[in-house]
């Protein structure tokens, strides 16, 4: 199916941009992600939930959300986007009251450290220790790990890093495989809001300083490390990312070792369309989705 057509109307507007992001600065890249996804939101729009607490965890400041009512609930470690370049607490705030209230669950968000001030193997880092923070500090009826994009890259890592803490994961259009070769990376070069210039920006700013890089390193591409065992997960894609591929080809090495899973495409949605619900209604119709089945995976 075409691009759903509202959110054509949002890359109509981002396409006409005279400067692409990999043709600035991180500044740059951060001031205008912020701009998309913070400052448009209005205080009426804000997601309620049951309480918002500002906190340091392992070193890094961090964002709690608890979902109203009482008793134990599950807990999610969540690991925004971008590209390990741009994204913060702020950013994803909606994203997460939206899973805290809609699945009830407790929502602990990590803003870990950034490249190319800190490249890797920093914000794997920062996730691992979060996470081991988590499994001491926050108990509950079962922890999960999740995000988007690089988020879900870097949840994917500690799944496979912690398997006896870990006990869901939720990868949101994940970048799982670095230097693989996938047809979605073609199909959706450019145009559809992240494009293959951008995620080779990302890469450089990431690895760039790491003088003795391993390409296989499985910290960098979960698709190469091992699966056996691991959490039973959540895999989302979307029929016009270029991540849509290696993310279908992970979903489909978690099943084949055995893997409880739940895997969707969304027809006609982009990369990024969790934060898309106030301009696409199809959009918003996928969020209220995964926010299900996040409810399910972590109750199961």
């Amino acid at each position: 199916m075409p691009v759903d057509s509202q959110i054509k109307v949002l890359l109509d507007v981002v396409n006409a941009s005279e400067k692409k992001m990999h043709e600035g600065t991180p500044e740059e890249g951060r001031a205008a992600f912020r701009t998309l996804t913070v400052d448009f939101v209005k205080p009426e729009d804000v997601v309620p939930v049951g309480s918002v607490e500002d906190l340091t965890v392992a070193g890094r400041p961090a964002r709690l959300y608890r979902a109203e009512g009482e008793g134990d609930t599950p807990t999610l470690v969540f690991l925004h986007g971008g590209g390990y370049v741009i994204g913060d607490l702020d950013t994803h705030d909606q994203t997460c009251r939206r899973i805290c209230r809609g699945a009830r669950t407790t929502v602990l968000a990590i803003d870990y450290r950034l490249a190319p001030e800190h490249p890797f193997p920093a914000g794997v880092e920062d996730a691992i220790a979060a996470t081991r923070w988590a499994a001491e500090h926050l108990p509950g009826t079962r922890l999960a790990v999740g995000g988007d994009s690089a988020g879900g890259n870097l949840s994917a890592v500690v799944a496979q890093a912690l398997p006896d803490l870990v006990a869901a994961q939720v990868l949101l259009y994940p970048a799982v495989d670095k230097f693989g070769d996938y047809p979605s990376r073609e199909e959706n070069a450019e145009g559809y809001y992240l494009d293959v210039p951008t995620m080779a920006w990302f890469l450089q700013q990431y690895v760039g300083s790491v003088g003795d890089l391993d390409p296989g390193d499985p910290r960098l591409s979960p698709m190469l490390g091992d699966v056996t065992g691991v959490a039973p997960a959540l895999v989302v894609t979307a029929e016009f990312d270029p991540l849509r591929d290696e993310g279908n080809a992970y979903a489909a090495r978690l099943e084949a070792a055995g893997v409880r899973l739940d895997h969707v495409t969304y027809p006609g949605l982009i990369h990024g369309f969790m934060e898309m619900g106030p301009w696409s209604a199809a959009a918003a119709a996928a969020v209220d989705d995964v926010v299900a089945r996040i409810a399910t995976l972590l109750r199961d």
